[in-house]
């Protein structure tokens, strides 16, 4: 492959998403340590965390008008820079109050990324299904280092240590975007964001048959992505009974999947159809929670394997939504669609970590094998019934 300009803007693209799903993901091997420092309930801390998600969800739509009005460019050094800034401040937070509030910031910064800079991708690949997954993997990538390097930060320091790494990361992402990626032309730089928000238009985009169905099918794996993310650990060390380290290397072993997969299921979307690789995603997400929740405990690492190609869901989805929408459309649908499935998704936090306090871990991580289900049969009636959404 000779080396273009569009792959410095892929792998910067995808660092700076590493850096801010990082300062996120450094906050779950570390729960227990929250908890018991603020004398919270884990309830209390996934409320906290379903904030931070749900934050990140409500400004994938504002970003993408942000990026139409000044340039992905801008709003990309913007999200990584209140990522770093965010990070440090909630290493430092003085109690649990404050520490939810930042975690809620930090969510809102790093939501700024995503929707902006997959416009970005899909104005300089054509392929956008493999550059999409390329992106993704980002994700995964911080999911590798953020639990080894969150859990042995805060056995040699302390947890506000371990978050601080979140900023750590995040300021040389900054640097390297703003040194090695051009400054990007505003699409509509004279429209303005009250125009541009109005309801009407927004309904109508959500209300298209495809975009609705597939924003439906989003919300059920973003529900189960964000509930894996922010409690799989804590499972693994609670209802499986493993050690602390042996939970934080599954869960590195988790993103690792997941991370080469992303690239290959966006591939396959490309070649055989956004539906077909999306339903295999689902189909793999019964299966490995399945395994999770009742499989023998040798069976843990290729229940986690499973589960991490199952979580390769948003390339097909994602992919699926661009063929729908028009272009000159796209930075703002892209991040409404974001915005309506991720927030609806960013539940499963608070569920998950609620039913866990009452029910136990088991049902707790037994509903997302009802979640993917639902999204399994979702897919197959589509294609089966031939109803064309």
């Amino acid at each position: 492959m000779n080396w273009r300009y569009r792959h410095t803007v892929l792998t910067l693209c995808t660092l700076a998403f590493a850096s801010t799903m990082l300062a996120r993901l450094v906050i779950s091997p570390v729960v227990p340590d929250v908890t018991a420092h603020f004398d919270v309930s884990t309830g209390a801390v996934g409320l906290a965390l379903s904030g931070m998600w749900a934050a990140y969800a409500l400004t994938q739509f504002p970003s993408g008008i942000l990026g139409d009005r000044f340039g992905e460019h801008r709003v990309i050094l913007a999200a990584v820079g209140v990522t770093a800034v965010a990070s440090l401040a909630l290493s430092l937070a003085p109690t649990f109050a404050a520490f939810a509030v930042l975690t809620v910031a930090l969510g809102a910064g790093a939501g700024l990324h995503y929707s902006v800079a997959t416009t970005l991708l899909t104005k300089e690949f054509d392929d956008i299904g493999r550059a999409i997954g390329v992106h993704v993997a980002g994700g995964p990538l911080a999911g590798l280092v953020a639990p080894i390097v969150a859990t042995a930060v805060a056995v040699r320091y302390d947890w506000r240590a371990a978050i601080a790494v979140g900023a750590g990361v995040a300021l040389p992402a900054f640097v390297a975007f703003a040194w090695r990626v051009d400054p990007t032309p505003a699409e509509r730089p004279g429209e303005s964001m009250r125009d541009r928000m109005a309801i009407r238009p927004l309904i109508g985009v959500l209300s298209r048959p495809p975009i609705a169905f597939t924003t439906a099918v989003a919300v059920l794996g973003a529900f189960t992505w964000q509930a894996t993310a922010s409690f799989l650990p804590a499972f693994l060390v609670d209802f499986r009974e493993l050690s602390e380290t042996s939970a934080g290397l599954l869960f590195s072993a988790y993103f690792v999947v997941n991370g080469l997969a992303q690239p290959a299921i966006g591939l396959v979307s490309d070649r055989i159809g956004r539906d077909g690789a999306a339903t295999a995603s689902m189909a793999l997400g019964v299966a490995g929670y399945g395994l999770l929740v009742a499989g023998p405990r040798m069976s843990l690492l290729p229940a986690v394997v499973v589960v991490g190609v199952a979580m390769t869901w948003g390339a097909p989805l994602q992919s699926r939504f661009f063929d729908k929408f028009e272009a000159n459309e796209r930075g703002a649908a892209f991040g409404l669609v974001r915005t309506a499935y991720m927030v609806l998704g960013a539940t499963g936090s608070v569920v998950v970590g609620v039913v866990s306090d009452v029910a136990g871990w088991g049902p707790a991580y037994g509903l997302l094998v009802g979640v993917m289900g639902v999204g399994l049969t979702l897919l197959v009636s589509n294609r089966a019934l031939g109803l064309d959404l």
